[in-house]
């Protein structure tokens, strides 16, 4: 019976790694960049195999970030349940296993993609595994914000797994995302701050105080609402786009402006969880106006 248990068990585990739900809002927004890269339908042979390899490199990244934070996970509520953090993974089989799918999602974007996708998508792993993981996170409160390019990424590789180039309207994506990472960051550390103080990252609520980070909330989302209004104002998007962004946008300031005026944890919770809806909300809104307005 114990033979039957472990091998789904581990399975598991380093599924887990992966941190499958993050993973998951990072390769929808790449598949969104699939779609809006060709006016048509895009090759779907491409999407699987880009899909596929953008998957298996961000897992690795974030097998990466298991493992580099793994004495600190132990320290956090939130993360002490991860498999590196409890010790039922080793570092050399964490090091193995995202060798091995983040070479496998290399080769897939190389060999079925294009070149461009590959390296990009490296790069990016590059970025998150390494720079920010390792040099960015304990070392500055900005960590997030500096940080936050590599996890605002994914439409530019999907843009590219499609057209073999990264256009202006694939930054404009890129610069959203950017722009809503360090609200919806800092709204998870300011209800989770006695979790980042045991950690001794230097996080902002920590390092400046809550109103410091409340109020940076609330600018980010005002700069977040200017920035969503772009793919408008380049003709990249019709009304559709524009109605979806302003409803989100409204909405999401409200919760920020009441972060600023009148915080308790319960709200921060609630905009941390409304700001994962906005942004999948958002880049659907752009996929649909996408195909209604061609």
């Amino acid at each position: 019976m114990t033979t039957l248990t472990a091998t789904p068990n581990r399975i598991a585990q380093y599924w887990a790694l992966t941190k499958p739900r993050v993973t998951q809002l990072a390769v929808f927004c790449a598949v969104i960049g699939m779609f809006l890269a060709t006016p048509t339908l895009p090759d779907m042979r491409v999407v699987i195999y880009a899909t596929i390899g953008i998957w298996l490199l961000a897992g690795a990244a974030f097998a990466v970030n298991c493992l580099v934070e793994r004495e600190i996970d132990s320290r956090m509520a939130r993360t002490a349940r991860r498999p590196m953090a409890r010790g039922e993974i080793s570092v050399l089989q964490t090091l193995i296993f995202s060798g091995v799918i983040g070479g496998l999602g290399m080769w897939i974007l190389y060999a079925f993609v294009n070149p461009l996708t590959a390296w990009l998508t490296l790069a990016t792993f590059v970025g998150y595994a390494i720079i920010y993981t390792i040099i960015l996170k304990p070392a500055t409160p900005q960590n997030i914000v500096i940080g936050g390019l590599a996890g605002a990424m994914p439409p530019a590789l999907g843009w590219a797994a499609i057209a073999n180039d990264v256009p202006m309207q694939a930054w404009i994506l890129v610069m959203i995302i950017f722009v809503w990472t360090p609200p919806h960051f800092w709204a998870l550390a300011l209800y989770r701050r006695d979790d980042y103080a045991k950690s001794g990252l230097p996080m902002l609520p920590i390092t400046h105080g809550l109103p410091f980070t409340q109020f940076h909330i609330w600018l980010y989302t005002i700069a977040l609402f200017a920035t969503t209004m772009l793919p408008y104002a380049v003709k990249m998007s019709g009304l559709i786009y524009l109605f979806s962004a302003v409803v989100l946008g409204l909405i999401f300031l409200g919760y920020s402006w009441r972060i600023y005026r009148a915080y308790n944890d319960l709200l921060a919770r609630r905009t941390f969880t409304y700001s994962i809806i906005y942004l999948s909300l958002l880049f659907l809104a752009l996929l649909v106006d996408h195909y209604l307005t061609f």
